[in-house]
């Protein structure tokens, strides 16, 4: 599956708010702001970087791989400029219903971030989301992640100096 026949199939992109986006009620108003800072703290360290983090509910008519696949892409959350190696966006999809997650990078960082330490991330928030402790399980997450991107960002080979990928 590619990405116009996902967006065939699943239509127009939501409207999201920037930096986090909850459309499920499950966070409070100042979890939200709180969680806004940290995503904004996050990326000024690391400046290349737009981290999205969305809490929706998404239909049972798909997987919810497809739904993030679509998400992502029809975000374009590191801009439009920003596509393919110069895609350094992040996304944090969470559907408390589904009871599913995803966490995925753009292209330009699936060298540097592997799959199986991105499922590790989400494993483990999974026993507090499990507990419908939605903010611990995302702190989990973010404060993995950037520990994680302090443990990429470093190698000569990425060009990154001082957190810059």
């Amino acid at each position: 599956m590619n990405f116009p026949r996902t967006s065939t199939l699943l239509g127009a992109m939501p409207r999201l708010s920037p930096g986090v986006s909850d459309t499920t009620g499950k966070l409070t108003s100042g979890e939200t702001g709180k969680l806004r800072k940290r995503v904004t703290a996050i990326q000024r360290r690391f400046p290349q970087l737009v981290l999205q983090v969305v809490m929706r509910a998404m239909p049972e008519d798909h997987p919810f791989s497809l739904y993030a696949f679509w998400l992502f892409n029809a975000g374009a959350f590191a801009g439009e400029g920003r596509r393919g190696a110069n895609n350094h966006a992040i996304l944090l999809l969470i559907d408390p219903a589904r009871q599913e997650s995803a966490l995925i990078p753009g292209y330009g960082l699936e060298p540097l971030l592997k799959p199986e330490a991105l499922g590790h991330l989400l494993d483990l928030a999974g026993p507090v989301w499990e507990a419908g402790l939605w903010m611990e399980g995302i702190e989990r997450v973010l404060a993995g992640l950037e520990k994680l991107l302090e443990s990429v960002g470093a190698p000569e080979e990425t060009g990154a100096i001082n957190g810059e990928f």
